[in-house]
């Protein structure tokens, strides 16, 4: 449980850690996220390879921004956002992205399959903002709607392609 030395006005305690909670999680999601993608951005091979290399780094930049911002909110709800390597393998519930140098569409798969999850989960938080917090669920539907934008662009070099 979140040890709160205070929250924003008009929210409550308990809703405070429920919200951090949930925030940290996709703190994690979006830390572990950003090097997965810079991971791939580094292992994609073939011919379609400076399509999606250059794909790749916008949304890398963009989800650091999504980890800071979940990381302020976290701290302006009273809490200490926790950003270290060893929290975050062992309280994240996905498996590590294990595809190392493979051909683009080998990575776009396996990174629509992250995506999969990464948004789920995020709608699962959004779900539960809405019913506290107005603001950190506004927070976190702007993230997932960027995300299932960049979900779509790997989508697209998906469709027609070969397996």
């Amino acid at each position: 449980m979140a040890d709160l030395s205070y929250t924003v006005p008009g929210l409550g305690t308990d809703d405070s850690v429920r919200l951090v909670e949930t925030l940290q999680d996709r703190l994690h999601a979006m830390n572990d996220l950003q090097l997965t993608l810079k991971h791939a951005h580094w292992n994609v091979t073939g011919p379609r390879f400076i399509a999606v290399h250059e794909m790749i780094d916008p949304q890398v930049a963009d989800v650091r921004g999504y980890a800071d911002d979940l990381a302020e909110r976290i701290a302006q709800l009273g809490a200490s956002p926790v950003g270290t390597p060893g929290r975050l393998v062992s309280e994240r519930s996905w498996n590590d992205y294990t595809l190392g140098k493979a051909d683009t569409q080998e990575h776009l798969r396996a990174l629509d399959a992250v995506y999969d999850g990464i948004i789920a989960s995020n709608r699962k938080s959004i779900t539960l903002a809405g019913e506290l917090d107005p603001m950190t669920e506004d927070l976190l539907i702007e993230q997932t709607r960027g995300m299932e934008k960049f979900q779509w662009f790997m989508r697209a070099h998906l469709e027609g392609s070969e397996g």
